[in-house]
């Protein structure tokens, strides 16, 4: 079966940009490399398949919403990728938020 195309909204891209900046700030380059490479993995991940294992459905929070968490296969992390699907086998990336983060104060509105 044909793969997802993950695309990022402009508030996902800037905290992934945010992230990387803060972790380079308070753990140093070499940590940022590495976390980098955990939200990158965790991103391609949701290319497989939308309701992959470890993701949650929260209509709780929005329609269709959905969060996959970063620290997975081994890796450490406290961010959730905020997604849905989208058309044309698009999954939507609309925030990534640190887990401590109440989620629904930034649920993007709906356009």
């Amino acid at each position: 079966m044909a793969r997802w195309r993950v695309a990022l909204a402009d508030a996902a891209n800037r905290d992934f940009v945010d992230t990387i900046e803060y972790t380079i700030e308070t753990f140093g380059a070499r940590q940022a490399k590495i976390y980098r490479a955990t939200l990158k993995s965790a991103l391609k991940a949701l290319e497989a398949d939308p309701e992959l294992r470890g993701s949650a459905s929260r209509e709780d929070i929005g329609d269709r919403l959905r969060t996959l968490h970063v620290a997975r296969n081994g890796k450490r992390g406290r961010h959730l990728i905020l997604y849905r699907e989208g058309p044309e086998r698009t999954i939507e990336v609309l925030r990534i938020l640190h887990d401590a983060m109440d989620l629904a104060r930034h649920v993007p509105k709906r356009e």
